[in-house]
């Protein structure tokens, strides 16, 4: 497994070092679950006025919708259109989201974020950005009593180095980024319960895309600490958060729900055509 070494000992209790400057972040808790494609177009509709100027750092953390959400790698894919028909099929929605990686889910038993961060050179702290997150998801999810590792499992889906795993054996968080020209959006997903959920709808879509992974790594936070809920798991996060920045309540404006639901049809995979015959 590959570890971001300055996190290794998260699961025995070492916590990580706190940001050199606390920051101010709004934090949204709404959930914009329909129209299909309206969560993930909201998420980009406040990545482009942060990185515009027009709103603060946000932090969206919501319990999402049954969706499937598809990278750029997956889009690319010649499985692309059977994946989503199989997404769909077994009742996800499917959408094609802001960050990279590939396809991972969402469900009623999981917290999705969505982190805007301004930053006039985003390229050159994008490392430092997944590091922050993943020792935030890591620090709060030990809190709770769990063997909070980082980096990358063998078999996972959505494969990454900062993924958050339960003991280096079960994935339990992904990550990933896209940047703008002046912000940074760093979104993914914590499973809280019902891992074999996500993978009744990962199992088709990846045999579409032609994937190898392996869906006995594919965890929850109730498996670690049982009873555990996504208001918990949120509370946690949340705390930590307000550990490192300050955090301040809010609402999505009127300007950027406009801006949303004109970018909705972009990011909805069903109905548009295939971009090859």
């Amino acid at each position: 497994m590959k570890e971001a070494p300055e996190f290794r000992e998260l699961g025995r209790g070492t916590l990580p070092p706190l940001p050199a400057v606390r920051r101010k972040i709004a934090v949204i808790r709404r959930t914009f679950g329909t129209p299909a494609g309206l969560d993930t177009a909201m998420s980009r509709a406040l990545l482009l006025r942060v990185s515009a100027g027009e709103a603060p750092e946000t932090l969206r953390l919501h319990v999402p919708g049954r969706i499937v959400a598809f990278g750029r790698q997956d889009v690319a894919a010649d499985g692309y259109w059977a994946a989503v028909a199989a997404a769909a099929t077994a009742g996800f929605t499917p959408i094609e989201r802001l960050a990279g990686g590939r396809a991972a889910v969402f469900h009623e038993g999981t917290l999705a974020f969505a982190w805007s961060i301004p930053d006039p050179e985003p390229t050159r702290r994008t490392r430092a950005r997944f590091a922050e997150l993943a020792g935030i998801v890591a620090t709060a999810l030990a809190g709770l009593g769990v063997d909070a590792r980082i980096g990358e499992v063998p078999g996972e889906y959505c494969p990454g180095e900062f993924s958050v795993s339960a003991g280096g054996r079960r994935k339990l968080m992904g990550v990933g980024q896209r940047l703008t020209r002046r912000a940074a959006h760093v979104g993914g997903v914590i499973v809280v319960s019902d891992p074999a959920l996500a993978n009744a709808a990962l199992a088709p879509v990846y045999a579409a895309l032609g994937l190898d992974w392996d869906p006995a790594v594919t965890g929850s936070v109730a498996d670690e600490v049982p009873g555990a809920t996504t208001e918990q798991v949120a509370a946690a996060v949340l705390t930590e958060f307000g550990r490192r920045h300050e955090l301040v309540p809010a609402e999505v404006d009127a300007a950027t729900v406009e801006l949303a639901e004109r970018l909705r049809p972009e990011h909805v995979a069903v109905g548009r055509a295939p971009a090859r015959g």
